[in-house]
């Protein structure tokens, strides 16, 4: 028995915006690729996913990021100073594991295009725009709601003919979120709407607003097992993390830089001079000063990060050095610097 499953765009289009959908496409491509299901896939889905793909996940990264921007200044505006930046700091939590999840986003996207690999398009024969063009006509679903719905009545057909080609133990099933269009009106939106129910014997042919129902009935296990490794994958750096991580890289890296100047001022190819001295003198002869002020600023600051990070500020090696370069430019870049950014 093969499972045949016409999924709508809306539905293709909803799973790219939920990161807890992905458990069900990895299952869906396994079952593809062990022939347990194949998708009948109209070019007009196709097409329409393709021209609505950036929209969506755009929309779905930017709406809960710009949200939690606006409770950001509100919060800043009115929120009582006392525990505001922890609650700031909550936040910005919050929104860096947003525009990390935005990777889901990607994933799934590249899991659906390829799902979308894994058939031939059906393209629209001359039968099926007639047949649209007379449920257009007679007014029927998907035209029973005085819009032009010739996309969703090509869809439909096609899947009339893939029902008429049905081998015997095969189950083809209709998937869509598409509820207005497809299913009942005021009723139970689970069933399909009266004009097209003769379709769907509820045996061979299925009607579905629900992807997850479907295959849970045929795969339930694999599902579960795969949420179950999909829970248990490495989690993203917090932002603290990551801020808590680039100061400590940036601090050792200046704390190690400061020592060639000391060796400089210690074996007297640099001097220490007063800051009139620094002012009086032409600009080739400062390359061999250091201004006292700034000497003295160092050496506290130097004090400091050594009580910050006891024992964790060199001397390095040449490949340690390299270490805490890679790292440093990594994390920055993760946090919008361009590759390479060393500066401390």
């Amino acid at each position: 028995m093969k499972i045949k499953l016409l999924i709508d765009t809306s539905v293709w289009l909803d799973l790219t915006k939920d990161p807890r959908h992905l458990p069900l496409l990895d299952a869906l491509f396994a079952m593809t690729e062990a022939g347990e299901v194949e998708l009948i896939l109209p070019q007009m889905i196709l097409d329409e996913f393709a021209r609505n793909r950036d929209r969506v996940v755009a929309s779905s990264r930017a709406s809960l990021s710009s949200h939690f921007k606006r409770v950001k200044d509100a919060i800043v505006q009115f929120a009582p100073e006392d525990g505001r930046n922890e609650i700031l700091q909550q936040l910005n939590e919050i929104d860096h594991r947003i525009a990390t999840g935005g990777e889901a986003v990607n994933e799934a996207v590249s899991l659906i295009e390829k799902l979308f690999t894994t058939t031939s398009p059906i393209p629209v024969s001359e039968s099926v725009k007639a047949r649209a063009a007379d449920r257009a006509i007679a007014k029927v679903a998907p035209f029973h709601r005085q819009i032009n719905g010739i996309g969703d009545a090509i869809i439909i057909e096609t899947y009339i003919d893939a029902c008429a080609e049905r081998e015997a133990d095969d189950v083809l099933a209709f998937v869509t979120h598409n509820v207005h269009d497809f299913s009942q009106k005021g009723a139970d939106t689970r069933l399909p709407h009266p004009d097209i129910a003769a379709v769907f014997d509820g045996v061979h042919s299925r009607y579905s607003t629900n992807l997850g129902v479907i295959l849970n009935e045929y795969a339930g296990d694999l599902i579960e097992e795969i949420t179950f490794d999909r829970e248990y994958t490495q989690q993203s750096r917090t932002l603290s993390e990551l801020l808590g991580a680039e100061d400590k890289l940036t601090t050792q890296i200046w704390y190690g830089r400061k020592g060639g100047i000391i060796d400089a001022v210690e074996s007297g190819k640099q001097k220490r001079v007063p800051r009139e001295v620094w002012d009086a003198a032409k600009p080739k002869d400062r390359r061999g000063m250091i201004v006292d002020e700034i000497w003295d600023g160092m050496i506290a600051a130097m004090k400091s990060a050594e009580e910050q990070y006891p024992d964790e500020l060199g001397p390095w090696t040449d490949f340690e050095w390299g270490m805490l370069s890679g790292k440093l430019s990594a994390i920055r870049w993760v946090l919008g610097d361009e590759w390479d950014m060393l500066d401390t």
